[in-house]
């Protein structure tokens, strides 16, 4: 049996870091986002936005692909637009697995990353098929469950312990966003303090209270 120490020591070896790691959205769409009942609207598009605007203070090559977006899916989310107008929307043609895809597989190849952040609508097709796939071409993917959702909770619960099992990071942005940063005196601090006092209501309230006159 391993040992438990042998594991912390890999982690700490073969951390994310922000030279290591690309992110990849994979149908966040406004029709296929009607469909999600694992958290409310709300939360889920904050949850969305913020993993966006991690790769984005993070500098990470980011890939964003859509499945029949003039159909009944929906366009990409305007939120995920507005983070990254000048990314280009890989339209599928057809493909359910969007590692199925020629152009979506060649443009993470091109990012020479191993490390996938990956985050999807539907978490049980969307995330769960390309997570597969790019783990068994070698690639260490992180799935972000709290960026993704789906139908219902069984859908959500069987798709992580199935990831899981298969060697995915199971993880959610916070967790993802503190292991980029992984020193508040790196030159990002300032700009992850500002998403998380956005995006994450308790930690605003904690710099406001931080910050406020005595």
């Amino acid at each position: 049996m391993t040992n438990i120490n042998e594991h912390i020591d890999r982690y700490f070896a073969d951390r994310l870091t922000p030279d290591n790691a690309a992110l990849l959205l994979v149908d966040h769409q406004s029709g296929l986002a009607l469909g999600i009942e694992t958290m409310n609207p709300e939360t889920f598009r904050n949850n969305v936005v913020a993993m966006a605007k991690i790769g984005k203070i993070f500098k990470l090559p980011t890939i964003i692909t859509t499945s029949a977006d003039t159909g009944p899916n929906g366009p990409l989310m305007p939120e995920i637009t507005n983070v990254f107008p000048d990314v280009e929307i890989i339209r599928r043609e057809g493909e359910i697995n969007a590692w199925d895809a020629p152009k979506f597989k060649k443009t993470v190849e091109a990012t020479g990353r191993k490390k996938l952040i990956i985050a999807g609508i539907s978490t049980d097709v969307c995330l769960l098929f390309p997570v597969l796939s790019a783990i068994a071409e070698g690639y260490d993917v992180y799935a972000v469950f709290d960026s993704s959702g789906t139908w219902n909770d069984i859908a959500q619960q069987a798709t992580m312990m199935r990831l899981a099992q298969a060697g995915c990071k199971t993880t959610n942005w916070v967790s993802v966003a503190a292991e980029l940063q992984n020193d508040w005196r790196n030159s990002t601090g300032e700009e992850l303090a500002a998403l998380f006092s956005e995006h994450l209501s308790f930690y605003g309230h904690l710099i406001s209270n931080l910050t406020a006159p005595v």
